[in-house]
């Protein structure tokens, strides 16, 4: 079995496009969502359709939750308290209920999948060995999906020590031998220098991690935000993939 794992799309439409056109060229068997469909960015209602319609699996992020009025934003920086409050009024009543089906966490076999971490499925980012380790240490499957940092990272534990990190595009590893931490990336919305697209790529029968990055037309979402009236600074960061 193979599946393809996205996270972190943001409401961002061309950016989800690309991806999945990448992942229609790999043909997998599944395609898992790891949350936060909809903040920031500026198609939301698209967004969710699409990925209700070919994620066989899909968690809610934290911005998902601040969207459908489960989450308080005061936790939340300026610009995604100012982002989610557009998202919530932008959402439409068929998308905000597919949202609220939805759970922070899911088990396959093998596979726990996460949007934050298994300690904290909303807000841990897991950015450290400390985290990853002390993650580690809840699960007991041999993979452990996680997003909401939008940094593809892939993590291995052997029982003693957590070796890893930056998962770079083109990164393809064998995952047998240890248990493995592996974060995706994101979507719509890259934080680890990279403006590209990210997904994932696991072939489970080959024992498999393989990171993809995919390039999107960044202008367009960014002049759709502009429209829109969101933050400027959030449609100019993803040029830098920060």
């Amino acid at each position: 079995m193979r599946a393809a794992v996205i996270s972190d799309i943001h409401a961002n439409l061309h950016a989800l496009e690309a991806v999945l056109a990448s992942i229609d060229d790999e043909a997998p068997d599944e395609i898992w969502c790891l949350g936060d469909v909809v903040g920031y960015g500026p198609r939301p209602n698209e967004c969710a359709d699409v990925v209700r319609e070919r994620a066989g699996l899909s968690l809610v992020g934290n911005h998902d939750l601040a969207a459908i009025g489960k989450l308080d934003t005061s936790e939340f920086g300026p610009l995604a308290a100012e982002s989610a409050h557009w998202t919530q009024r932008e959402l439409g009543a068929a998308q905000a209920d597919w949202l609220r089906g939805l759970e922070l966490s899911a088990v396959r076999d093998g596979v726990e999948l996460y949007h934050a971490s298994a300690r904290d499925p909303v807000w841990e980012y897991v950015l450290s060995e400390d985290v990853a380790h002390a993650n580690m240490l809840v699960t007991r499957a041999p993979l452990v999906l996680v997003g909401h940092s939008h940094v593809a990272l892939a993590l291995a534990w052997d029982g003693a020590a957590i070796d890893g990190g930056l998962a770079r595009g083109g990164t393809d590893l064998d995952v047998t031998g240890s248990r493995w931490l592996l974060n995706p990336g994101s979507v719509g919305q890259p934080r680890d220098g990279d403006p590209r697209a990210a997904w994932l790529l696991i072939d489970f029968e080959a024992r498999r991690a393989g990171f993809r990055r995919v390039h999107y037309p960044i202008e367009r979402t960014q002049a759709e935000m502009q429209a829109a009236g969101l933050p400027h600074d959030l449609a100019t960061r993803l040029t830098r993939g920060v």
